[in-house]
Protein backbone atom coordinates (compact mmCIF):
# COMPACT_ATOMS: atom_id res chain seq x y z
CA UNK A 1 0.00 0.00 0.00
CA UNK A 2 1.31 3.46 -0.93
CA UNK A 3 1.29 5.84 2.00
CA UNK A 4 -0.36 9.23 1.29
CA UNK A 5 1.66 12.40 1.05
CA UNK A 6 1.78 14.59 4.14
CA UNK A 7 3.32 17.87 5.23
CA UNK A 8 5.80 17.83 8.10
CA UNK A 9 7.01 21.03 9.78
CA UNK A 10 9.99 21.59 12.06
CA UNK A 11 10.09 24.73 14.26
CA UNK A 12 12.76 25.96 16.67
CA UNK A 13 14.01 29.10 18.38
CA UNK A 14 17.38 30.80 18.52
CA UNK A 15 18.23 33.52 21.01
CA UNK A 16 15.64 32.87 23.70
CA UNK A 17 17.97 33.63 26.60
CA UNK A 18 20.57 36.26 25.53
CA UNK A 19 20.99 39.76 26.93
CA UNK A 20 21.18 41.41 23.48
CA UNK A 21 19.77 40.88 20.02
CA UNK A 22 16.54 39.38 18.74
CA UNK A 23 14.65 36.20 19.39
CA UNK A 24 14.42 34.31 16.08
CA UNK A 25 11.89 31.50 15.62
CA UNK A 26 12.16 29.52 12.40
CA UNK A 27 10.10 26.90 10.58
CA UNK A 28 11.02 24.57 7.73
CA UNK A 29 8.37 22.44 6.08
CA UNK A 30 8.51 19.53 3.67
CA UNK A 31 6.23 17.34 1.63
CA UNK A 32 6.77 13.70 2.57
CA UNK A 33 5.70 10.39 1.07
CA UNK A 34 6.46 6.71 1.59
CA UNK A 35 8.97 6.34 4.40
CA UNK A 36 9.81 10.05 4.15
CA UNK A 37 7.34 11.03 6.87
CA UNK A 38 9.23 8.91 9.37
CA UNK A 39 12.61 10.05 8.05
CA UNK A 40 11.65 13.73 8.39
CA UNK A 41 11.02 13.19 12.08
CA UNK A 42 14.23 11.28 12.82
CA UNK A 43 17.78 12.35 13.61
CA UNK A 44 19.80 12.95 10.42
CA UNK A 45 22.09 10.03 9.60
CA UNK A 46 25.34 9.29 7.79
CA UNK A 47 27.23 12.10 6.08
CA UNK A 48 24.21 14.37 6.44
CA UNK A 49 24.79 14.34 10.19
CA UNK A 50 27.94 16.40 9.60
CA UNK A 51 25.85 19.23 8.16
CA UNK A 52 22.51 18.84 9.93
CA UNK A 53 22.15 18.58 13.68
CA UNK A 54 22.02 20.66 16.83
CA UNK A 55 22.95 24.22 15.79
CA UNK A 56 24.72 24.71 19.13
CA UNK A 57 27.18 21.98 18.08
CA UNK A 58 27.49 22.71 14.35
CA UNK A 59 27.60 26.52 14.42
CA UNK A 60 29.55 28.76 16.77
CA UNK A 61 29.66 32.48 17.41
CA UNK A 62 31.19 34.21 14.43
CA UNK A 63 30.67 31.28 12.06
CA UNK A 64 27.10 30.44 11.09
CA UNK A 65 27.99 29.68 7.48
CA UNK A 66 26.38 26.24 7.64
CA UNK A 67 23.04 27.82 8.56
CA UNK A 68 23.53 30.34 5.78
CA UNK A 69 24.10 27.51 3.30
CA UNK A 70 20.85 25.82 4.33
CA UNK A 71 18.95 29.13 4.15
CA UNK A 72 20.29 29.85 0.66
CA UNK A 73 19.68 26.33 -0.65
CA UNK A 74 16.09 26.25 0.64
CA UNK A 75 15.43 29.76 -0.71
CA UNK A 76 16.62 28.69 -4.16
CA UNK A 77 13.84 26.07 -4.16
CA UNK A 78 11.03 28.43 -3.28
CA UNK A 79 11.99 31.61 -5.16
CA UNK A 80 12.74 32.41 -8.77
CA UNK A 81 15.13 35.16 -7.62
CA UNK A 82 18.06 33.95 -5.56
CA UNK A 83 19.29 36.73 -3.20
CA UNK A 84 22.94 37.72 -3.51
CA UNK A 85 23.23 39.33 -0.05
CA UNK A 86 21.79 38.46 3.38
CA UNK A 87 19.21 41.28 3.62
CA UNK A 88 16.81 40.21 0.82
CA UNK A 89 17.00 36.61 2.02
CA UNK A 90 16.15 37.56 5.61
CA UNK A 91 13.38 39.82 4.31
CA UNK A 92 11.97 36.91 2.29
CA UNK A 93 12.13 34.60 5.30
CA UNK A 94 10.39 37.03 7.68
CA UNK A 95 6.66 36.64 8.26
CA UNK A 96 6.48 40.36 9.03
CA UNK A 97 7.09 43.19 6.60
CA UNK A 98 10.04 45.54 6.87
CA UNK A 99 7.72 48.36 7.96
CA UNK A 100 6.28 46.20 10.73
CA UNK A 101 9.72 45.16 11.94
CA UNK A 102 10.95 48.76 12.00
CA UNK A 103 7.84 50.27 13.57
CA UNK A 104 9.10 50.19 17.21
CA UNK A 105 12.48 51.73 16.31
CA UNK A 106 13.24 55.08 18.01
CA UNK A 107 13.85 57.95 15.63
CA UNK A 108 17.43 58.03 14.42
CA UNK A 109 18.36 54.56 15.66
CA UNK A 110 16.78 52.12 13.20
CA UNK A 111 20.26 51.34 11.84
CA UNK A 112 21.12 49.51 15.07
CA UNK A 113 19.03 46.58 13.85
CA UNK A 114 18.46 47.21 10.17
CA UNK A 115 21.60 48.67 8.61
CA UNK A 116 22.93 46.32 5.94
CA UNK A 117 26.25 48.13 5.37
CA UNK A 118 29.07 45.78 4.35
CA UNK A 119 26.92 42.66 4.70
CA UNK A 120 27.70 39.78 2.39
CA UNK A 121 27.33 36.03 2.26
CA UNK A 122 30.15 34.09 3.91
CA UNK A 123 29.43 30.45 3.03
CA UNK A 124 31.77 28.85 0.53
CA UNK A 125 30.02 28.06 -2.79
CA UNK A 126 31.01 24.40 -2.44
CA UNK A 127 29.27 24.24 0.95
CA UNK A 128 26.09 25.66 -0.57
CA UNK A 129 26.37 23.14 -3.43
CA UNK A 130 26.84 20.30 -0.94
CA UNK A 131 23.71 21.34 0.95
CA UNK A 132 21.81 21.50 -2.34
CA UNK A 133 22.93 17.92 -2.99
CA UNK A 134 21.76 16.98 0.51
CA UNK A 135 18.32 18.38 -0.30
CA UNK A 136 18.24 16.48 -3.59
CA UNK A 137 19.13 13.27 -1.74
CA UNK A 138 16.30 13.90 0.72
CA UNK A 139 13.96 14.29 -2.28
CA UNK A 140 14.92 10.76 -3.33
CA UNK A 141 14.15 9.54 0.19
CA UNK A 142 10.63 10.99 0.23
CA UNK A 143 11.35 14.32 1.96
CA UNK A 144 11.01 17.33 -0.33
CA UNK A 145 11.86 20.48 1.60
CA UNK A 146 9.57 23.25 0.35
CA UNK A 147 10.18 26.46 2.25
CA UNK A 148 11.42 28.20 5.40
CA UNK A 149 10.11 31.20 7.35
CA UNK A 150 11.06 33.18 10.46
CA UNK A 151 9.48 35.35 13.12
CA UNK A 152 11.85 38.06 14.37
CA UNK A 153 11.24 39.56 17.82
CA UNK A 154 13.56 42.49 18.62
CA UNK A 155 14.69 43.56 22.09
CA UNK A 156 12.15 46.42 22.15
CA UNK A 157 9.23 44.06 21.50
CA UNK A 158 10.56 41.62 24.09
CA UNK A 159 10.80 44.45 26.63
CA UNK A 160 7.38 45.87 25.78
CA UNK A 161 5.90 42.42 26.37
CA UNK A 162 7.88 41.93 29.60
CA UNK A 163 6.51 45.23 30.92
CA UNK A 164 3.00 43.79 30.38
CA UNK A 165 3.94 40.62 32.24
CA UNK A 166 4.34 38.56 29.06
CA UNK A 167 7.51 36.47 29.15
CA UNK A 168 9.87 35.64 26.31
CA UNK A 169 8.67 32.03 26.64
CA UNK A 170 5.15 33.18 25.77
CA UNK A 171 6.43 35.12 22.76
CA UNK A 172 8.45 32.10 21.64
CA UNK A 173 5.37 29.88 21.82
CA UNK A 174 3.19 32.42 20.01
CA UNK A 175 5.78 32.71 17.22
CA UNK A 176 5.77 28.93 16.88
CA UNK A 177 2.00 28.96 16.59
CA UNK A 178 2.15 31.66 13.91
CA UNK A 179 4.65 29.66 11.90
CA UNK A 180 2.68 26.43 12.17
CA UNK A 181 -0.49 28.20 11.01
CA UNK A 182 1.42 30.00 8.24
CA UNK A 183 2.85 26.75 6.90
CA UNK A 184 -0.64 25.25 6.95
CA UNK A 185 -1.95 28.18 4.91
CA UNK A 186 0.95 27.94 2.45
CA UNK A 187 0.37 24.28 1.64
CA UNK A 188 -3.44 24.36 1.90
CA UNK A 189 -3.82 21.24 4.02
CA UNK A 190 -3.32 20.03 7.58
CA UNK A 191 0.27 19.69 8.80
CA UNK A 192 2.18 17.75 11.44
CA UNK A 193 4.32 20.32 13.23
CA UNK A 194 7.13 19.49 15.66
CA UNK A 195 8.56 22.27 17.82
CA UNK A 196 11.38 22.44 20.31
CA UNK A 197 10.13 22.46 23.89
CA UNK A 198 9.31 25.95 25.13
CA UNK A 199 10.53 27.00 28.57
CA UNK A 200 10.08 23.57 30.10
CA UNK A 201 6.29 23.81 29.71
CA UNK A 202 4.38 20.54 29.93
CA UNK A 203 0.87 21.94 29.33
CA UNK A 204 0.54 24.35 26.42
CA UNK A 205 -3.06 25.28 25.49
CA UNK A 206 -3.52 27.70 28.41
CA UNK A 207 -0.51 29.66 27.13
CA UNK A 208 -1.51 29.66 23.46
CA UNK A 209 -1.71 33.03 21.72
CA UNK A 210 -2.80 32.78 18.06
CA UNK A 211 -4.53 29.47 18.84
CA UNK A 212 -6.01 30.64 22.17
CA UNK A 213 -9.44 29.05 22.62
CA UNK A 214 -9.08 26.70 19.65
CA UNK A 215 -10.53 23.24 20.09
CA UNK A 216 -7.85 20.63 20.69
CA UNK A 217 -7.40 17.06 21.81
CA UNK A 218 -4.49 16.05 24.03
CA UNK A 219 -2.41 13.16 22.71
CA UNK A 220 0.23 13.31 25.44
CA UNK A 221 1.51 15.91 27.90
CA UNK A 222 4.76 15.49 29.77
CA UNK A 223 8.34 16.55 30.27
CA UNK A 224 9.64 14.91 27.09
CA UNK A 225 6.75 15.54 24.73
CA UNK A 226 3.45 17.42 24.63
CA UNK A 227 1.27 16.83 21.57
CA UNK A 228 -2.14 18.05 20.44
CA UNK A 229 -4.56 17.48 17.60
CA UNK A 230 -5.91 20.88 16.55
CA UNK A 231 -8.74 21.14 13.99
CA UNK A 232 -7.79 23.73 11.39
CA UNK A 233 -4.07 23.03 11.82
CA UNK A 234 -3.50 19.29 12.09
CA UNK A 235 -1.13 18.19 14.85
CA UNK A 236 1.44 20.11 16.85
CA UNK A 237 3.99 18.64 19.24
CA UNK A 238 6.56 20.21 21.55
CA UNK A 239 9.50 17.87 21.94
CA UNK A 240 12.54 18.03 24.23
CA UNK A 241 15.87 18.16 22.36
CA UNK A 242 14.10 18.19 19.02
CA UNK A 243 16.90 20.33 17.58
CA UNK A 244 19.16 17.27 17.81
CA UNK A 245 16.68 14.50 17.01
CA UNK A 246 14.24 15.76 14.35
CA UNK A 247 15.57 16.41 10.84
CA UNK A 248 13.37 19.43 10.03
CA UNK A 249 13.79 20.99 13.47
CA UNK A 250 17.57 20.66 13.04
CA UNK A 251 17.28 22.45 9.71
CA UNK A 252 15.12 25.24 11.17
CA UNK A 253 17.53 25.69 14.07
CA UNK A 254 20.53 26.11 11.75
CA UNK A 255 18.72 28.63 9.54
CA UNK A 256 17.59 30.59 12.60
CA UNK A 257 21.11 30.53 14.04
CA UNK A 258 22.41 32.24 10.91
CA UNK A 259 19.60 34.84 10.87
CA UNK A 260 20.27 35.75 14.50
CA UNK A 261 24.03 36.00 13.87
CA UNK A 262 23.44 38.47 11.02
CA UNK A 263 21.06 40.59 13.09
CA UNK A 264 23.26 40.55 16.19
CA UNK A 265 26.27 41.57 14.08
CA UNK A 266 24.32 44.66 13.03
CA UNK A 267 23.93 45.69 16.68
CA UNK A 268 27.65 45.31 17.30
CA UNK A 269 28.57 47.12 14.08
CA UNK A 270 26.29 50.06 14.94
CA UNK A 271 28.04 50.68 18.24
CA UNK A 272 31.56 49.95 17.04
CA UNK A 273 31.11 52.61 14.37
CA UNK A 274 31.21 55.11 17.25
CA UNK A 275 33.73 53.24 19.41
CA UNK A 276 35.98 50.86 17.43
CA UNK A 277 37.47 49.63 20.70
CA UNK A 278 34.27 47.79 21.57
CA UNK A 279 34.67 44.02 21.46
CA UNK A 280 32.78 41.69 19.11
CA UNK A 281 29.98 40.34 21.31
CA UNK A 282 27.63 37.39 20.91
CA UNK A 283 24.85 38.98 22.97
CA UNK A 284 24.65 35.97 25.28
CA UNK A 285 25.35 35.84 29.02
CA UNK A 286 29.13 35.87 28.87
CA UNK A 287 31.94 38.18 30.04
CA UNK A 288 32.56 39.60 26.56
CA UNK A 289 28.93 40.67 26.18
CA UNK A 290 28.97 42.11 29.70
CA UNK A 291 32.00 44.23 28.76
CA UNK A 292 30.32 45.35 25.54
CA UNK A 293 27.23 46.50 27.45
CA UNK A 294 29.26 48.34 30.07
CA UNK A 295 31.67 49.96 27.60
CA UNK A 296 28.89 51.24 25.33
CA UNK A 297 26.72 52.65 28.12
CA UNK A 298 27.97 56.24 28.03
CA UNK A 299 27.88 56.41 24.23
CA UNK A 300 24.34 55.05 24.15
CA UNK A 301 23.22 57.62 26.70
CA UNK A 302 24.81 60.50 24.77
CA UNK A 303 23.14 59.41 21.56
CA UNK A 304 19.75 59.00 23.23
CA UNK A 305 19.33 55.29 22.51
CA UNK A 306 16.68 53.94 24.92
CA UNK A 307 17.80 51.00 27.02
CA UNK A 308 14.60 49.20 26.02
CA UNK A 309 15.91 49.09 22.45
CA UNK A 310 19.20 47.59 23.51
CA UNK A 311 19.25 45.23 26.47
CA UNK A 312 16.48 42.83 27.42
CA UNK A 313 14.72 43.40 30.74
CA UNK A 314 13.06 40.99 33.14
CA UNK A 315 9.28 40.64 33.23
CA UNK A 316 7.70 43.59 35.01
CA UNK A 317 10.85 45.79 34.72
CA UNK A 318 10.90 48.96 32.62
CA UNK A 319 13.69 51.53 32.37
Amino acid sequence: MTLPKSIRVGIDENGLGPRLGPLVVTAVWAETWGTGAERAQRRPRGGLRLRLGDSKKLARFGDATLGEAWARAISARSSSRVPDTPEPLIRALSLDTTDTLRSPCPEGHADQCWSTADEKFAADPELVSQVERDLARLDEQGVRVLEAACVLVCARRLNDAAARGVSRFDLDLHAMERLALFSRDRVGCDVVATCGKVGGFDYYPAAFGPMQGWRHAVSVEGRARSEYAVPGLGRIAFVRDADDSHLLVCMASLVGKWVREVLMARVVRYHRAVDPNLVEASGYHDPVTARFIAASRLSRKKRGLPDDCFERQAVGVRH
